[in-house]
């Protein structure tokens, strides 16, 4: 029984059609139900066939609007973090404000059109400054009305966004930019391009490798990191580009507002093309497009696809530039990039548990030569070479390239030696162990003197009197002298003897070190 409306009647219950409501993941959040059907006694089953329609529609209604109000909520919570991290990652306005009133120097003496110039001896401070002269260089803030102030923002934004990371940070990014300002006007390249993809490559330099974390794509793969989620190819280099907008629509950093729509379009597609090509993944499929157009004969690159091409091929050059500098620096630069690469190595094995490949393997740091050679074999000289072919004043970069290969190459033959040398003295080190019982041996006692007795020797011979006493006590005499008609023997160590007080404790070590000289010494001996 029900009560009725109002009239203090009752109202008799003779027919009920009741439905669950549910949501996509088939919960039930709600039921709908209906009372007494109008000129019937009973809910036939096209009446619940229609109802069960309507539930079912129901459900979907209040799950889109739950939806709805969580999607408002996350926009709004979304919205909040975009105006944190908008405030902490734009430059403050006092850094702004002592970088605009700074005098910029001239293009000379930065050096920045050398393709030999070195960042070491500047202070972060003169980097923004040089960073803005190369702007000034191509009077790209008249021709795209940037206003100073958001000039000196941006750069300083851009500084910011970069992690202190051991080598792609800002004085990477920096450099970077340096060589394409040196290719662009010491190398003829800014014929080739406009105003707009000018500018769209110098921001590009100094955005691509924004907010890099010192580990590279497959290893975002390989831990499933929010990055590798959100990007399927080019991880790190989609991230980039999307922070270097980021920074673009932050407020007061926004250098193409002048821009019209086209202009601002066309300008973001150079941007994300040229930052997506310092990905050598990408540079490896390309690689091969580039050296066929080049040898096919272009020059001119009138063509917006083989200008493309172009335009990715320098930033590739750019990117690695560093393999052309002055070995002084090069070496720096190698020792900076390889211990990043072994930092993310010691993560691989410590975190994941896996062996990383040689270049990210500490354990393999004496072939840094060696990976070098490798490294300009297989991606440097490529490029530079086409480059130098395209326009001779880009030189310098190739033969820089050669210069450092030779030094790397020279290095690697050296370890080579070194480890079939270590190999040699552990194999003979054993053997001779093993036949050493027989051999002359002294008993250093407390008894020798305290002042060192120099006795110098460049014979072969002379290694195995070292074992004597009268050797220790300054005492030794030279082997008589050999026949004229003897195989004279080369000259394979020198040695100095010093007779000095040993104690007790050290009296086995020094008695296997007089193994080994014995092994040496046997070594020669089967070598001559």
């Amino acid at each position: 029984m029900q009560a009725g409306e109002g009239d203090g009647t009752e109202t008799r219950t003779k027919s009920v059609l009741c439905m669950p409501i549910y949501n996509n993941e088939n919960k039930v959040i709600g039921v709908a139900q209906m009372i007494n059907k109008r000129n019937a006694d009973y809910f036939s089953e096209q009446d619940r066939n229609i109802f069960e329609a309507f539930a079912i529609f129901s459900g979907l209604g209040i799950h889109n609007t739950q939806m709805y109000e969580m999607a408002e909520q996350l926009m709004a919570k979304q919205k909040v973090a975009l105006e944190v991290l908008s405030y902490h990652a734009t430059a403050q306005d006092h850094e702004v404000e002592r970088l605009s009133k700074s005098t910029v120097p001239l293009a000379e003496e930065f050096k920045l059109y050398e393709f030999e110039f070195s960042d070491l001896d500047l202070t972060d401070d003169l980097t923004c400054l040089a960073t803005i002269r190369m702007f000034i260089e191509f009077d790209l803030l008249v021709k795209f009305s940037i206003p100073y102030e958001v000039m000196c923002r941006w750069v300083l934004s851009v500084k910011k966004n970069y992690r202190p990371v051991t080598y792609h940070n800002w004085r990477h990014a920096f450099n970077v930019t340096q060589t394409m300002f040196t290719m662009m006007k010491v190398g003829a390249m800014q014929r080739h391009f406009n105003d707009l993809e000018l500018l769209g490559l110098l921001v590009a330099c100094l955005c691509h490798d924004l907010d890099h974390r010192g580990t590279n794509n497959a290893f975002q793969t390989k831990t499933t990191s929010p990055l590798a989620t959100l990007y399927g190819t080019s991880t790190m280099e989609h991230h980039h580009f999307d922070h270097s907008v980021m920074i673009l629509n932050s407020e007061g950093n926004n250098i193409f507002q002048a821009l019209s729509s086209d202009d601002y379009r066309i300008l973001i597609k150079v941007l994300e093309h040229a930052i997506l090509s310092t990905d050598l993944a990408l540079y490896f499929k390309k690689k091969g497009d580039f050296v066929s157009m080049v040898e096919g004969g272009e020059r001119d690159f009138i063509d917006d696809s083989r200008r493309e091409l172009l335009r990715g091929m320098m930033m590739t050059a750019c990117d690695v530039s560093a393999i052309s500098k002055p070995w002084k620096v090069q070496r720096q630069v190698a020792e900076l990039v390889s211990s990043e690469f072994f930092e993310q190595g010691d993560l691989e094995k410590n975190v994941l548990h896996e062996q990383p490949i040689a270049m990210m393997d500490r354990e393999k740091k004496d072939d840094l030569p060696k990976m070098q050679v490798g490294f300009i074999d297989a991606i440097c000289i490529p490029v530079y070479k086409k480059f130098a072919e395209i326009q001779p004043n880009l030189q310098p970069l190739m033969n820089g390239v050669l210069t450092n290969r030779h030094n790397w190459q020279t290095l690697a033959e050296e370890n080579e030696r070194k480890k079939e040398g270590r190999s040699v003295m552990s194999d003979h080190g054993r053997r001779a162990s093993s036949r050493s019982s027989g051999a002359e041996t002294v008993c250093l006692r407390h008894s020798l003197p305290r002042t060192p007795t120099p006795c110098t020797t460049d014979s072969t011979d002379n290694l195995h009197s070292v074992t004597t006493y009268e050797r220790q006590q300054g005492n030794w005499q030279p082997p008589p002298t050999e026949s004229k008609d003897a195989e004279p023997k080369s000259v394979a160590a020198k040695c100095v003897i010093y007779s000095v007080d040993v104690s007790p404790y050290y009296y086995c070590a020094l008695l296997e070190l007089m193994c080994v000289v014995n092994g040496i010494y046997m070594l020669i001996s089967e070598v001559h």
